[in-house]
């Protein structure tokens, strides 16, 4: 009898470090299934250590690092390319969330990704959509400490995402921070929830859709209150957050708060949660939401696998950038293998660490360096690291984006580096390379010809890059490169490098 195969698996994890909780699930990916294996949570409350300068204090820093020891040690032994970390609300606010980052590392030796609101939003959806019943289009609403996302989308695919500024840490320290559970306090947690949402209401309704889901700990909390209430069913309806507003405000303050369901961690954040969910409810006129256990989390692991089984998003967004400003496809695909060329000699040479993530950044950054001439040429650098910078690229996450908008910026003129960033996840010395190459690579290609150049070299002997052609006349017969050439290596030695040719 014939054995069966055994198929090869592996472990991987995904960890949220939210306002209100960290959580971390561990799944095992077998063949083509990802089975679920351990979920871990607790409570930081890093959202209530954000001060009125937007930096997280002492204490808040302690909590998440305590926790991320305890995490730590159930990711003994896994590879670094099988856990992916990412930062929301608090550490997106905070100007010291750099410090945060490097004492995390030193706990849990894994990269921490800041990530934009959209693409938390983006990948809440994918969570939800991996682990829900198959649908023509879903709402998925997620409220967390920080900030509440809203998305509408087909199949996989999110198609209309939003992240606003509210969530049940942040309302719950603006709206209820008296205690006081009241009529009064309800109805300025949900006005200003109103507010919030008074932009997207239409768009929204206008475009509709077939099933509302509610993912995370705010409205499984809600869920559970309702089932605990006599609602088995566990539908979220308007009817019943108005019912369960009423029951909270015969409570009087937050601390005596006592419904079945309702776990004592939840308890202090509980009543904002709820403001922010009736608004939604209300103002989106949704009939019926049901709760889904996939979110965040969920869809970093899925994507962990589908980002190589899949067309990756990230193209698909460089893409649809690239159409949107208008952007010479043709130039920039030649300055993209331009650049990628120059990178493999230099990363021969430095031995560079993350080479394929920076390689992958740096070839990104040459398709879209020209997205700024949609605005104007005149300091066209600028516009395009601003639009870079500002807009939503789904697949990224907050420092692949900065790094992409750094090198957009550093792409010709002057090299001036007191604007450039701090860099959490790269070091400041790789991205330097990037932008040494990016810039060589538009000049090779800056007459814009079909025909391409002769081969050129690059070695690097103690810090100085030196161009090379089999071609012994190739920089002299050609003036404009020769002149282009000339000018830069002016701007180099201005910036403390040294280019010959």
């Amino acid at each position: 009898m014939q054995q069966p195969i055994e198929q090869e698996s592996r472990n991987i994890a995904a960890i949220d470090l939210g306002s209100n909780s960290f959580h971390m699930v561990v799944a095992k990916v077998v063949g083509q299934d990802l089975q679920l294996i351990s979920r871990h949570k607790k409570r930081v409350r890093l959202g209530d250590g954000l001060d009125r300068e937007m930096n997280i204090n002492h204490a808040a820093i302690e909590r998440g690092l305590e926790c991320l020891e305890m995490f730590a040690e159930r990711l003994q032994g896994f590879d670094i390319d099988n856990v992916r970390i990412a930062a929301t609300h608090t550490l997106r606010q905070a100007k010291n969330a750099h410090i945060f980052i490097q004492l995390a590392r030193k706990v849990l030796p894994f990269p921490i990704e800041i990530i934009p609101g959209e693409e938390e939003a983006r990948l809440i959806y994918l969570g939800v959509a991996h682990t829900q019943a198959q649908s023509n289009s879903k709402l998925v609403v997620d409220i967390g400490g920080g900030s509440t996302e809203m998305i509408i989308g087909h199949g996989f695919e999110a198609e209309l995402v939003n992240s606003k500024q509210m969530g049940c840490v942040s309302f719950t320290n603006k709206f209820f921070d008296n205690n006081k559970l009241n009529k009064k306090n309800f109805n300025k947690a949900i006005l200003a929830a109103e507010q919030r949402l008074e932009p997207l209401v239409k768009q929204y309704t206008k475009k509709g859709w077939d099933i509302a889901l509610g993912s995370s700990g705010t409205i499984k909390a809600i869920k559970e209150v309702i089932v605990g209430q006599g609602d088995e069913d566990a539908l979220i309806t308007l009817k019943r957050l108005d019912k369960l507003i009423d029951t909270l405000c015969n409570f009087e303050t937050i601390d005596n708060i006592k419904l079945t369901g309702l776990s004592e961690e939840r308890q202090p954040v509980f009543a904002a949660g709820v403001a922010i969910l009736y608004a939604i409810v209300k103002n989106l006129h949704i009939k019926e939401m049901f709760f889904s256990d996939g979110a965040l989390r969920e869809g970093l692991l899925y994507e962990m696998e589908e980002r190589f089984a899949r067309s990756d998003i990230r193209m698909r967004t460089t893409e649809n950038l690239a159409r949107k400003h208008d952007v010479d496809i043709e130039h920039a695909a030649r300055v993209k293998g331009q650049a990628k060329e120059l990178f493999m000699q230099v990363n021969k040479t430095l031995d560079i660490k993350k080479a394929s993530p920076l390689a992958s950044l740096l070839e990104w950054a040459a398709l879209l360096h020209e997205v700024g001439l949609s605005i104007s040429f005149s300091s066209f650098h600028r516009h395009s690291a601003y639009i870079l910078q500002h807009t939503n690229m789904p697949g990224f996450n907050s420092e692949q984006q900065q790094v992409i908008a750094t090198l957009a910026r550093y792409q010709r003129k002057a090299l001036k580096f007191n604007e450039m960033p701090e860099f959490s996840l790269f070091n400041k010395a790789q991205i330097l390379e990037l932008i040494k190459i990016l810039r060589l690579a538009i000049i090779f290609n800056a007459q814009r010809s079909d025909e391409p150049l002769d081969e050129i070299g690059l070695t690097i002997d103690d810090q100085v890059w030196q161009l090379t052609s089999p071609n012994k006349l190739l920089f002299e017969q050609n003036k404009l490169l020769h002149a282009d050439l000339i000018a830069e290596q002016e701007r180099w030695a201005s910036a403390g490098w040294e280019l010959k040719f």
